[in-house]
């Protein structure tokens, strides 16, 4: 099967300027997702799409492959990562017709390593399924959240699992927005229709968006490498 990894990585960051190639913790963010994506062996190429030619200089440097410039209109703070990677196929498969599959990867992922990618991919293989999402459980039970009524006061959003024990509670999972494999037929349709998850440990995943988010960031990846966690 001919399988493609695309990581979307825009220019325009405003909260981190320059985010996907900040310094994080000696290298540039993008180098990390690139090299898990590189070391997996899964991927005919790794292309990063993106606006930005520094950005596409130093994704360069750390191996990716930049074979178009992304268009304007799908770098603004609106455009979800699915239509840049659905882009992504479409110029891919003019030069290489053969692609079956491919990977959006998060340019903002350190914590990611090539084993995450290669058992998903194998499960992705073997459902046949559109899609495999990377998630996480949630933390704490969502069925016993509680919302602030119009007096202030909490109340249970679901009153009736208020008795209930956490342990008893159905678990639920979050997108952790690290990877997403995808079928041709999704591609093309531009829609899922079935998609399996690939649960990944909680300590692997942080929304990196402020600079608050960027320390912990470090904090944990620092923490992480240096307790050799798998």
């Amino acid at each position: 099967m001919s399988i493609y990894a695309c990581i979307p990585a825009r220019g325009g960051s405003k909260r981190i300027p320059h985010k996907n190639i900040k310094d994080f913790l000696g290298s540039p963010l993008i180098s990390y997702p690139i090299k898990a994506a590189l070391n997996s062996g899964l991927f005919k190429d790794v292309i990063v799409s993106t606006d930005d030619q520094e950005i596409a200089d130093i994704s360069e440097k750390y191996g990716a492959k930049i074979p178009f410039l992304r268009d304007k209109s799908l770098a603004d703070d609106f455009t979800g990562t699915f239509p840049v990677t659905v882009d992504a196929f479409r110029k891919i498969q003019e030069s290489d017709p053969e692609i079956e599959a491919i990977c959006c990867i998060y340019a903002t992922a350190p914590l990611i390593k090539a084993e995450h990618l290669t058992e998903a991919y194998n499960d992705f293989i073997n459902s046949g399924c559109d899609c495999v999402m990377s998630v996480c459980e949630f933390s704490f039970p969502i069925q016993r959240a509680q919302v602030i009524d119009d007096k202030g006061y909490l109340n249970y959003r679901e009153p009736k699992y208020a008795p209930c024990r956490s342990q008893d509670l159905q678990k639920c999972y979050q997108d952790c927005g690290l990877f997403y494999f995808y079928s041709k037929k999704a591609i093309v349709n531009g829609t899922v229709k079935t998609t399996r998850p690939f649960i990944m440990p909680r300590y692997r995943v942080i929304d990196i968006d402020t600079p608050e988010d960027w320390k912990m960031a470090c904090a944990l990846t620092k923490a992480v490498n240096e307790l050799n966690y798998e």
